[in-house]
Order: structure tokens, then C-alpha cells, then sequence
């Protein structure tokens, strides 16, 4: 896969390159590129933004830099492109990130462009026009979508082949399939017994069907409770709707 990320803080994702799985994913082949838009703008002192249409605070990204971005780094119209490529916007609108998505973006195959937002967020013509999706890592707001991006690039090279130790490390987990989308069962290991804390007595059996039994149950009951808070979060006093 080719993950590429527009920012105007490329050099970030320093560290982000050398956490392992990272580094497996991109010695397996696969790539994790950057680029600054400040790098493509024609504007005077690499100027990418510009005060908002209407007043209000802050600043916006141009939508004719990120058009010139884009055109120079894959050569042609970014109309065009994302008709190719998956080219997402990170802004707190967008769809949220799950596990799904996370898959869905796994499985692409002529690679992913992140668009980093930064000050009051893109021109709106910019989302309209050269992105396939928006996306969101959680009903929030950051500085700028490089966390963001950070948070995306890791839950989908850690999919990739290559990227983990084991093949199916990442196949039983936290919201997958093989779960049926509930949370990952408790996990203990050694001592079987500390202050008195015991770890469960079938873990210890060797009966490996009563262990996968005892899991998907325990996962199971983890999935109700998390739906439980969320609809009490939805029912708390002074909330509004919209």
C-alpha cells in the first residue's frame, strides 16, 4: 500500500516512522510518504491560507494550493484523481473511524491520501471537489489533523501483511469480525495468583473450547456494557439533539 499524508508539519511523522509495526510495514514494501502543501504554493512567504469569506476567526487552507499540491505530487487533475484513489479529508464531521473503515482502507489497493486540516480547516471546495471521503477519529477537535492522520496510518498498516509479529495478531481483537464487532476479552498472564487476585480457574484448564467459550462470552458482555454507557451518555440531562 501507498499511504501518503499531506501536512504542513511532515517532519511529525519522524517518530510515528519508527514505531515497529511501522517499520515492518514498510520494510514488507509498503509506504508511508509525506508532503508539505507550503512546498507546492505559489504565494508570496509559502502562504497556504487565507482569511474567511463572510468574517469570523481563524484561517482557512486555499483550495487553489491544495490544487496544486496535488496536481504536482501525482500528475494530474485531483477531480480526476479521486476517482483512483482514496483521498480523505481529516476534519471532526466526517464519518467516524471504526473497525469497518479501518478494514475498508486495509483492502485498498491503489493507495490512501490523508489531508491534514489545520487553522479553521479547508476550503470547503477542497472536500467538495478532490476528496472520495471525510473522515473523523472521534467527535472532537484538534489543532490539526496530524494526530489524526497518525491515528489512521497506525489502525491500517497494522493490518497489513508483514506488520505484526504474528499473522492473526490482528484478526481477534477489539472490534472485529471474528468477534462480531465486541470489545477483546481480559487477558492474564503470570503469576496465576497475585494479592490474592486469582487469574480464572478455565484458563488454567488446558480445555481449549471451554477457553473460547469463556472468551467470546466474556468479549459478549463487554459489547452490552459499552452499548449500555453509550445509551445512558445518549439519555444524560441538558443534552440536545443536533
Amino acid at each position: 500500500m501507498q499511504l501518503d499524508v499531506l501536512t504542513l508539519f511532515p517532519e511529525w511523522f519522524g517518530w510515528f516512522r519508527e514505531q515497529r509495526h511501522v517499520r515492518n510495514a514498510l520494510e514488507a514494501g509498503h509506504e508511508l510518504r509525506t508532503f508539505n502543501p507550503r512546498d507546492h504554493t505559489e504565494l508570496s512567504g509559502r502562504q497556504v491560507d487565507d482569511t474567511p469569506f463572510g468574517g469570523g476567526a481563524g484561517m482557512v487552507l486555499r483550495v487553489d494550493v491544495m490544487d496544486r499540491a496535488l496536481s504536482t505530487i501525482y500528475g494530474q487533475d485531483p477531480v480526476e484523481l479521486r476517482r483512483n484513489r482514496r483521498v480523505i479529508a481529516l476534519t471532526p464531521g466526517g464519518r467516524v473511524l471504526d473497525d469497518r473503515f479501518v478494514d475498508e482502507l486495509a483492502a485498498e489497493e491503489e493507495g490512501i491520501t490523508l489531508l491534514c486540516g489545520r487553522y479553521e480547516g479547508f476550503d470547503e471546495r477542497i472536500v467538495q471537489h478532490f476528496c472520495s471521503d471525510t473522515l473523523s477519529v472521534g467527535r472532537y477537535v484538534l489543532a490539526g489533523g496530524e494526530l489524526a492522520a497518525m491515528v489512521v496510518a497506525d489502525a491500517v498498516l497494522r493490518k497489513l501483511p508483514g506488520a505484526l509479529g504474528h499473522e492473526h495478531s490482528a484478526v481477534e481483537e477489539s472490534f472485529s469480525a471474528a468477534l462480531d464487532g465486541d470489545p477483546e476479552y481480559p487477558h492474564y498472564t503470570r503469576p496465576a495468583e497475585y494479592r490474592g487476585w486469582k487469574v480464572p480457574d478455565v484458563l488454567l484448564s488446558g480445555h481449549h473450547a471451554e477457553i473460547r467459550s469463556w472468551r467470546r462470552a466474556r468479549s459478549h458482555e463487554r459489547g452490552d456494557e459499552g452499548s449500555r454507557l453509550e445509551r445512558d451518555d445518549d439519555s444524560a440531562p441538558g443534552q440536545q439533539p443536533g
